[in-house]
């Protein structure tokens, strides 16, 4: 992953909204959920929705799918799993150093495992 593109998905990630929506959406996991639930879960007005969505597809985090006349979302775990490569990248020197993601060493681990919450809130 290129530095500007990481940039740009942590910019995107770093609006309390657009990271409720992402979240909201690797929980649900790769079938997604249309528009108007991700706004009904979220308590967010469409056209405010919709400027988020559009925001965080833009910079390749999300994706949608029509369906009918639905369009859904859902998270763009190559994206993701590329931005956390490119943040522990050479971490502490090759050495296990983040005890919270070490139960999701792999892309597969990662989308299958339940979160881990010892003591602390996972949403």
């Amino acid at each position: 992953m290129e530095t500007l593109n990481a940039a740009e998905s942590l910019a995107a990630l770093g609006h309390e909204t657009r990271l409720a929506i992402f979240r909201a959406l690797v929980q649900v996991g790769p079938e997604g959920l249309n528009a108007g639930a991700i706004g009904e879960k979220l308590g967010l007005a469409p056209a405010t929705l919709s400027f988020h969505l559009s925001h965080l597809s833009r910079v390749g985090l999300i994706r949608g799918r029509q369906e009918s006349r639905f369009i859904f979302y859902s998270a763009d775990y190559s994206a993701m799993d590329d931005l956390i490569a490119f943040l522990t990248a050479n971490c502490c020197q090759g050495d296990t150093c983040l005890p919270k993601t070490a139960s999701c060493e792999s892309t597969d681990k990662r989308r299958s495992a339940k979160p881990v919450c010892e003591g602390e809130s996972c949403e």
